[in-house]
């Protein structure tokens, strides 16, 4: 298979009934916050959560009636694995999947739960893929790779065929980059139905694998980021070569952008996003001068996200906005003093939500005290009201990071 408008054409027609038609819908909290005319493509909405499903039922269709037999492997520690397992399963094809030793037990069981064999080995996606490798050569099973591959390049372009069927008059489509599977397939349809349109890709400055073999530079890629799915050493052949003539350019998004487009999807829009499906929002909040004015289309491209990490950004999100705030009061150690420093508080309109009483710290007088006051409050400028306030009471107050104040 080649990849063109027909084949993606191909692919949409075949996917159609078993791949969700994902809504793409205007986000007018976004564009405030941006200064762009958002729309988004919530690919988050499909049975494994991310887009992935796509690519891989075409190449699953593809196969011949042997190659069904025999079955496939896939190596992956997230999206890629479940959409091959749930699919693979669906047409009745045995599938083993190859994921590292410390990917999430959520995750394993997940994949497991669509049928797949799952199998793991080593601590990193390289071990991974060299045992799948290996598996794949004594078993005689088909290889799904999760971008460099044409059928797969097709599938995940049917996104932005749908995206301009519905919003034609997007004129800059802003997607996720790891691989390079997604933007391929996306800018191929894109361009060939609207040549004027901008592609735009997005990879964490972490992994800044596809920007830096498109200038021919050995780049630095390594690190914890919240965009896993798109933290990829190694680019393909295939992608890299149609990145190089159907996309505009590739930006870099650090982790704060990331963790507030996550946080933004969650408060503005009421929807989960994972790090790497929350990257496009992250460029439009880091790079607000290169879109503002212009009608852009993002691709939300999954949401499995670990609900205790979007709790703890939730948390972070409120302390940034100044709804969140931790204070260390230093007071004499005398009765009352609590209760008058909570009265003050309340009559303020905080909302007291945690408190920790300290004597034995070494810098405080051995007749003093101190309080660590979590609390909510509207916004930055009514906590420092607030703090003001608490420093008539002749006290020594200062403000604190949620962590430090759990010391």
């Amino acid at each position: 298979m080649s990849v063109s408008l027909d084949s993606i054409r191909a692919a949409a027609h075949l996917i159609s009934g078993a791949v969700m038609r994902t809504p793409c819908l205007p986000a007018p909290k976004l564009s405030r916050l941006t200064g762009a005319d958002v729309w988004v493509k919530y690919e988050n909405l499909q049975v494994t959560n991310a887009f992935k499903e796509r690519g891989a039922l075409v190449k699953l269709s593809a196969l011949s009636p042997e190659e069904r037999r025999h079955g496939v492997i896939a190596m992956s520690a997230g999206n890629h694995a479940q959409a091959v397992a749930y699919h693979a399963g669906r047409l009745g094809i045995p599938a083993t999947i190859v994921m590292p030793e410390p990917t999430p037990f959520v995750k394993v069981a997940a994949t497991r739960g669509y049928g797949a064999r799952v199998v793991l080995a080593g601590e990193m996606l390289a071990d991974a893929q060299a045992e799948a490798e290996r598996i794949a050569e004594a078993d005689g099973l088909v290889w799904v790779h999760p971008y460099d591959d044409a059928a797969i390049i097709c599938g995940q372009g049917t996104i932005a065929l749908e995206m301009l069927e519905d919003h034609p008059g997007l004129d800059c489509l802003v997607v996720p980059v790891g691989g390079g599977g997604l933007i391929s397939g996306m800018a191929t349809a894109a361009k060939a139905l609207k040549p004027d349109i901008e592609v735009i890709g997005v990879e964490a400055a972490l992994y800044p694998s596809m920007k830096g073999a498109l200038n021919g530079e050995a780049v630095q890629c390594g690190g914890a980021t919240l965009a896993e799915g798109i933290a990829v050493k190694n680019v393909g052949k295939l992608t890299l070569e149609i990145v190089r003539e159907t996309v505009d350019d590739i930006l870099l998004v650090d982790e704060t952008d990331i963790e507030q487009a996550v946080n933004a999807y969650l408060t503005q829009q009421k929807t989960m996003a994972e790090g790497a499906g929350a990257a496009g929002l992250a460029a439009l909040l880091s790079h607000r001068e290169r879109f503002a004015g212009r009608s852009v289309g993002l691709v939300m491209c999954g949401g499995n996200i670990d609900p205790r990490l979007l709790s703890s950004i939730m948390v972070r999100g409120l302390a940034h906005e100044g709804r969140l705030v931790s204070i260390r009061i230093t007071t004499p150690d005398r009765p009352g003093v609590l209760g008058d420093i909570s009265t003050l508080i309340g009559s303020l309109g905080g909302n007291i939500l945690e408190v920790s009483h300290h004597r034995l710290f070494l810098n405080v007088p051995a007749k003093g005290t101190t309080l660590d006051v979590t609390m909510e409050t509207h916004d930055r400028t009514h906590a420092e009201e607030i703090l003001t306030a608490l420093e008539g009471l002749d006290v020594s107050v200062r403000m604190l990071d949620l962590g430090e104040s759990r010391l």
